[in-house]
């Protein structure tokens, strides 16, 4: 656990009591400080108190007795509508932080700096891509004996980590409702994936979804930055960090384009992954026989995390090791079988016409499990990119519609998961691959896109043992 420095003795509001807010009120706790926790759930309230956690209803708190309110990332601070325990706290003049803010202020203390090495922290954040490029640094460096943890929005919570030892890694997952609030922002490196419309209710629109993730540059004042530049805003972002053309503080990253010019750039083009440094290659892996890492985007995450180890001294060739025994995470792009020379992938976690788009183009000859509770457009934009699905299973509530914005696409109509995954094992041919990218949410029928994920394989394996 990060013990929160800063504030012995004095009252600390905690709003939300999910897993950060949990977390932040132990740490609070063992830096000395006195939690004031609530949660408009009383489901919530319940778990808390039976945890140990003393309640106490912010709604009517004295604020003149408080030093801070820490919130959960969840909860709305600004846009659409403030929630009213925060907008109170501001009325008050009460300084609103994060767990994410709390762990940067408290996570180097004298001991970490008396380390021969101290431990450093890599931040990831952008619209896709977070969680895998953010495991994938981390499997580099444990494949490679380094020390890491991984936490943030992936894993445990940032206050949960054990106390970093000496050059140790740890690597954070952060979405832009985390850095939108955090009041500290330090990390050694910190990377930029890419940038496409989310939340953009929560941030009043595009540009404050993108200062948002900007913040951890900005402020965050990182030694190194790894920036996806296929996107105009992640072009912006590095020429407005880079001192120079050849600042090797910045090292630009793409999938699908040769990045040119005298500075630090590592690309992926036609399944290779390249870094040039002053203009010369300084090194290649071939990314097509990585069966953890299928697709542009996730040749664009590869991209990512090499260019931080190579940030952090580690050879080409041992990432390349390491690349080999990524097996993946659930419910994104998931290899989960493979049978009679049909492959079958789980990526339940495309709930988006933007995710299923990339799930689309990173194979051929698919049998394509889609639908469940659509979003607005449905699935139309999805049309450049249905050039390889040799028929659609179609699921949930949205399955009609979305049968109807197909076209010429072959597709049934399927309802369930279990149908779907049945009818696409029984029409599948050798060289096929039955692919689940929903491009909807799951709330139909699952409580989650994970449940979905886990419906998917549970489905898949049965029928496999079928077939013996």
């Amino acid at each position: 656990m990060i013990a929160v420095q800063g504030f012995e003795g004095q009252n600390v509001a905690v709003l939300g009591l999910g897993r950060s807010g949990l977390a932040t009120c132990a740490a609070l706790r063992a830096g000395g400080a006195i939690p004031l926790a609530w949660d408009e759930s009383p489901e919530a309230r319940a778990k808390a108190e039976a945890a140990g956690i003393d309640l106490h209803d912010l709604g009517r708190v004295d604020w003149s007795g408080v030093a801070s309110l820490i919130t959960s990332p969840g909860i709305p601070h600004l846009y659409p509508v403030p929630n009213r325990i925060i907008a109170a706290a501001y009325a008050a003049g009460v300084p609103v932080d994060n767990d994410i803010g709390l762990f940067f202020r408290s996570f180097t203390t004298e001991a970490a700096m008396a380390f021969d090495q101290p431990p450093k922290v890599v931040a990831v954040t952008g619209s896709n891509g977070k969680s895998t490029t953010t495991a994938l640094i981390h499997h580099i460096l444990t494949e490679c004996g380094r020390p890491s943890q991984m936490a943030g929005n992936i894993g445990k919570g940032v206050l949960s980590i054990d106390v970093p030892q000496d050059g140790e890694v740890v690597v954070l997952e952060l979405s832009s409702y985390q850095l939108d609030l955090a009041r500290a922002l330090t990390p050694d490196i910190a990377v930029f994936t890419n940038l496409s419309p989310d939340h953009l209710d929560r941030h009043n629109g595009m540009g404050g979804y993108f200062a948002a993730k900007r913040r951890l540059f900005a402020e965050g004042g990182p030694d190194r930055a790894v920036i996806g530049v296929d996107e105009v805003e992640g072009q912006y972002l590095a020429g407005q960090l880079a001192l120079a053309p050849e600042d090797a503080r910045v090292i630009r990253i793409s999938s699908g384009k040769k990045l040119a010019g005298p500075g630090w750039n590592v690309f992926a083009r036609k399944g290779f992954l390249a870094e040039y440094r002053r203009g010369k290659q300084m090194a290649s892996i071939d990314l097509r026989a990585i069966p953890g890492l299928p697709g542009a985007h996730n040749h664009q995450n590869a991209c990512a995390a090499y260019a931080v180890a190579r940030s952090l001294g580690i050879a080409p060739r041992l990432i390349e090791d390491a690349f080999l025994t990524f097996k993946g995470l659930p419910h994104r792009s998931q290899l989960i079988a493979e049978a009679g020379g049909v492959r079958y992938v789980n990526d339940s976690k495309a709930t988006n016409v933007e995710s299923a788009a990339q799930a689309l183009q990173a194979f051929d000859n698919i049998r394509w499990i889609a639908g469940g509770l659509g979003k607005d457009g449905g699935i139309a934009a999805l049309h450049p990119h249905l050039g390889h699905v040799r028929k659609a299973y179609l699921i949930g509530h949205s399955a009609r519609d979305f049968a109807l914005q197909l076209g010429t696409t072959a597709h049934e109509i399927c309802e369930t998961m279990d149908q779907a995954v049945a009818r696409s094992m029984a029409e599948a041919e050798p060289g096929d691959v039955v692919l689940l990218a929903p491009a909807a949410a799951s709330f139909d029928q699952y409580p989650d896109f994970e449940k979905r994920g886990e419906a998917f394989t549970a489905a898949v394996h049965a029928g496999l043992t079928d077939e013996r």
